[in-house]
């Protein structure tokens, strides 16, 4: 059951984006940023550690996730840092992500030779 359900929450989120892609004047950029702060206000209603727990990663994966991962993130180095913990916390929490993308993109992008179109 963990996968059906990570596989109708993450799928409700992909669904949600491609009706406001298709429906609206939204560039995707866009709906990927609002995609970043709705996982920030639903992790700050106390929303999403429900739906985590719920949905597994099919919450925890897509943008949605990553907002929450920040706003967690600022959250702990508020209470250990004091309000230096506001800049700081979303990058301390999100650091090991973005280095990694950043690396796999390097070495994919010397494997692929990749081109200009």
């Amino acid at each position: 059951m963990e996968y059906f359900n990570a596989f109708w929450v993450g799928g409700a989120f992909c669904l949600l984006a491609q009706i406001l892609i298709d429906k609206t004047k939204l560039t995707p950029a866009r709906i990927l940023t609002g995609y970043v702060c709705l996982g920030v206000l639903l992790s700050a209603i106390g929303v999403f550690a429900p739906l985590k727990e719920y949905a597994g990663a099919g919450a925890s994966v897509p943008l949605v996730g990553f907002g929450h991962l920040l706003a967690e993130g600022v959250k702990a180095a508020v209470e250990k840092d004091g309000l230096l913990g506001v800049i700081t916390g979303g990058l301390a929490a999100a650091s090991a992500g973005i280095t990694a993308s950043l690396l796999f993109a390097f070495l994919w992008s010397l494997i692929f030779k990749s081109k200009q179109k």
